[in-house]
């Protein structure tokens, strides 16, 4: 199985163009409100560093850059382009909470999660590796007020598990941004006409819980 799927070309300097093309997509082929973010640019000795200037910045190159992002995002192609006119390096930030949520795993759970869902045949959406060794599974809106119960159903605590939801308020960053040195967003399973309805949380759960529970139980056995 090919793990991340090469939809879009990621050259080690991303110029405009294909940033706001991909943005473009985004948002008229999936109807997805886009948010023009933070960049990675080149600090002292060459290094990268955040657009925003904080030598600890936790989501370097990849993050909104004012406190009313949330009513900047849109999915109207003209505001797209309008973003990216202003700051042709921006990243391309997704919010969640809107036309999807996500389940956010580390990358090794969630790529032992994809084969296990090939094999059982469980639906799957659009799933991004964020580049920060983490995956994010896109699943219909309200999932974050309801994985917590759902993971208890199954058995399993919420804190036991390195398991999060982005939802209201929170973003992911889309491919091809390049989220930290050596490092883009890239789509694991991209999204296309097969995908476009997004599973619910509950159909992805057990097969999420079942390998990060794997996985923190082996992290134990380990310390």
């Amino acid at each position: 199985m090919q793990h991340v799927e090469d939809t879009l070309a990621v050259p080690r300097r991303l110029a405009g163009p294909q940033l706001l093309d991909a943005a473009l997509a985004y948002a008229q082929d999936r109807h997805w409100e886009v948010l023009a973010g933070a960049w990675l640019e080149v600090g002292p000795g060459g290094a990268p560093r955040c657009s925003c200037a904080s030598a600890a910045c936790p989501s370097a190159g990849a993050h909104p850059t004012r406190p009313d992002w949330a009513a900047q995002a849109s999915g109207s192609a003209m505001e797209v382009r309008r973003m990216w006119q202003k700051q042709p390096r921006a990243s391309v930030l997704l919010p969640t909470g809107r036309t999807f949520d996500g389940i956010d795993v580390s990358e090794s759970a969630g790529f032992h999660a994809l084969a296990r869902m090939e094999r059982m045949g469980v639906p799957v959406g659009p799933v991004a590796s964020t580049g920060a060794r983490r995956m994010v599974f896109l699943v219909l809106p309200g999932a974050a007020a309801k994985v917590p119960e759902q993971l208890r159903g199954l058995g399993t605590p919420p804190e036991s598990l390195d398991l999060a939801v982005r939802g209201e308020g929170d973003w992911i960053a889309a491919p091809p941004t390049r989220t930290a040195a050596g490092g883009c967003a890239q789509w694991a399973r991209r999204p296309t006409e097969v995908n476009r309805w997004l599973p619910d949380a509950a159909e992805l759960l057990s097969v999420l819980a079942y390998v990060c529970g794997r996985e923190a139980a082996q992290a134990r056995a380990t310390r």
